[in-house]
């Protein structure tokens, strides 16, 4: 089952039935008198968060959902019966945005949270609503109201603590993999990561979630390489750690690559608390980690901190530096249990339990 981060969909609420023009027709009953029911009320478009999905994949296959409307009323004060509620499931941190792409109508951060799309139509009302003393024998009933109709736009942003940025193989999957049970896709070849990744990190008996995203290179927010929509998934984070790879050509520029990107992205990815860390020290010399390591930090201006994903070195620091951004109270319920759900490329396998982490 492939990932999938954003939908089109058309939505539909039921029309309300019409009501019912009747009278009582009985033997030995003289005026009976009207007796049309109501009709019944159009089902309403409900969506509702699911826990245990993390990706939009089902509305690849399915984009039209219409709820069925309510019945029409008959005689003998019979109403009709209200039309069935449609429910769609979608995953935590899904947006729901109009048409137009860019307004916000609902934002999920809860499992189990339900919001009403689209209200169905009220039924109309029969002849025997209409009855007085005045008026005995009514010959009107309402029609049922129509329900309401639009497109809207799915869109999922995972819910981290944390989150990776930095360029393609600057050793964020390595990172990850590194601290905990996530088994993201590494290689020694640029944009391995296609789709976000998610793990559960455990260092001093504290857990966070920590997102790791596809690589970023310069005019990412031109749609250059994979483009920067995956940067929506860690605008939900408390914290971002940037890496940048010790054995890239100058790491000052490589740093200001990814800040120029993160600033042109139309969110507030660039106001967000920073750690900056040189990854891969362990394969340059000490001369050439000096001297990356002097250009990260004035191209930073801050001291970056140095680590290796492959040893484990520096990576506790690091680790301990996310969390106390992050605080006591993490953003996310999933850090508060002993599970995620990962989303490795091409699956939506669940990630085991979060790993101490050890050096």
């Amino acid at each position: 089952m492939k990932f999938l981060d954003e939908a089109k969909v058309y939505i539909r609420s039921g029309d309300g039935g019409n009501g019912c023009v009747a009278f009582r027709r009985e033997k030995f009953i003289e005026f009976g008198g009207p007796s049309g029911g109501n009709g019944g009320r159009g089902g309403d478009v409900i969506v509702e968060v699911a826990d245990g999905l993390n990706t939009l994949i089902d509305y690849r296959y399915q984009q039209h959902f219409k709820a069925p409307k309510g019945a029409n009323g008959m005689g003998s004060d019979r109403h009709g019966a209200n039309g069935k509620d449609i429910v769609l499931k979608v995953p935590l941190g899904t947006q729901i945005i109009d048409e137009d792409r860019e307004t916000l109508i609902h934002d999920f951060t809860s499992v189990g949270e339900r919001f009403v799309l689209a209200e169905g139509g009220n039924g109309g009302f029969g002849n025997a609503h209409f009855k007085s003393s005045t008026n005995r024998a009514p010959r009107n009933a309402n029609p049922g109201q129509p329900g309401e109709e639009r497109w809207i736009w799915l869109r999922l942003k995972l819910i981290a603590d944390a989150g990776l940025v930095g360029l393609p193989n600057a050793g964020k999957s390595t990172f990850l993999s590194k601290v905990s049970a996530a088994k993201p896709k590494i290689a020694d070849y640029p944009f391995t990561t296609l789709h976000p990744q998610l793990g559960v990190v455990n260092v001093d008996d504290r857990e966070f979630v920590l997102a790791d995203i596809p690589g970023l290179i310069e005019g990412a927010h031109e749609g250059a390489g994979l483009g920067d929509r995956f940067l929506g998934h860690v605008e939900r984070c408390r914290v971002l750690l940037h890496l940048v790879d010790a054995t890239c050509d100058h790491a000052g520029r490589a740093y200001k690559t990814v800040r120029g990107e993160l600033e042109a992205y139309a969110g507030t990815l660039a106001e967000k608390a920073e750690i900056v860390a040189l990854n891969k020290i362990d394969a340059v010399s000490a001369e050439d980690l000096k001297k990356q390591r002097d250009r990260l930090k004035r191209a930073a201006k801050k001291t970056p901190l140095l680590l290796s994903g492959i040893t484990g070195k520096g990576v506790g620091e690091a680790l301990r530096a996310l969390a106390t951004v992050i605080g006591e109270a993490p953003v996310s319920d999933k850090a508060k249990g002993t599970e995620v759900s990962a989303v490795p490329a091409g699956a939506t396998t669940p990630v085991a339990q979060a790993k101490p982490w050890s050096p």
